[in-house]
């Protein structure tokens, strides 16, 4: 799929993080969180409440991340308000961030990709993937959004409990975590072997630039309640996605521990903006006191 001359995705995150912050916020339409807000667990309620997330921030936070399950979970027709949120968001100048966390092989892999196409009716600006089935599995998708302008953000290294049953397993001297990493910094720097971390001094400088127009469009997912960074992102080159702030017990602080102040990181918030609705004015405030700390 050609998108013509759309800019690649990580110029366009780096943009949009230049003019608005760099904060995320995940639109998630859980059960619980639809019968707080007093709209209902049911189809209109999930219309009332994408709405009122969506004409809140739309137009002043970077990113917004709807959660795909809690879309799915109401069949077609909640597909359909997501479809329409969709171009919405975009339309207003945030980008979209779909979290699917979608991972197979081939044609299938092509197909999940295709959400980041130009003739996809629910174009998104970059999703979510996962990497189980081995890097290149993941192929079919950052060709689609290479071609497209799009992104991807791989499952690195989380932050549930137990995540390091598999994400410290050992691939030969490597945990699994890191060999993910450095299979995403070759999509970024393709003239480099996908299975080696850099070694030079460019690589290095480009990590510690941050965020700029050469920013890659390909990056990782790591949890921001990690209690240390045990993955090495130097010269990644494309973003960290670091959800876990707020409720799950992430802090700004935590941030700068973990990742320090020189590298693209995009910050995810969910029910700690969200809990502020179903005011429009309380969901921005709750946005803008993040995207204020953030910039401290």
């Amino acid at each position: 799929m050609s998108a013509g001359h759309v800019e690649p995705f990580g110029a366009r995150l780096a943009a949009a993080v230049s003019g608005r912050g760099p904060l995320c916020v995940g639109i998630d339409p859980h059960r619980e969180l639809l019968i707080d807000w007093g709209v209902g667990d049911d189809l209109d309620g999930l219309r009332r409440f994408t709405d009122a997330v969506v004409d809140a921030l739309a137009g002043s936070v970077a990113v917004l991340k709807p959660q795909m399950a809690f879309y799915e979970r109401f069949g077609a027709r909640g597909v359909a308000v997501l479809e329409d949120a969709v171009e919405r968001i975009r339309a207003a100048g945030a980008l979209v961030l779909l979290d699917a966390k979608r991972g197979d092989i081939g044609s299938t892999m092509a197909a999940y990709a295709d959400y980041l196409g130009s003739d996809h009716p629910m174009q998104v600006d970059a999703m979510t993937v996962s990497p189980y089935l081995g890097p290149e599995s993941l192929a079919p998708a950052v060709r689609t959004a290479t071609s497209s302008g799009g992104g991807l953000f791989v499952l690195a290294r989380t932050s549930n409990p137990d995540a390091g049953a598999f994400q410290h397993a050992l691939v030969g001297e490597r945990s699994v975590a890191q060999a993910v990493v450095d299979a995403v910094r070759g999509w970024n720097t393709p003239d480099r072997s996908r299975s080696e971390p850099p070694t030079d001094v460019a690589s290095s400088m480009a990590d510690r630039s941050g965020w700029g127009p050469s920013t890659g469009s390909f990056g990782v997912v790591v949890g921001a309640t990690l209690p240390e960074l045990d993955v090495d992102l130097d010269g990644l080159g494309g973003p960290v996605l670091a959800p876990g702030l707020g409720a799950q017990g992430g802090s700004v602080a935590d941030l700068r521990r973990l990742f320090g102040s020189g590298r693209a990181v995009v910050p995810t918030v969910s029910r700690d903006v969200l809990a502020a609705g179903p005011d429009a004015g309380a969901l921005r405030a709750a946005a803008d006191r993040w995207t204020a700390d953030l910039a401290v």
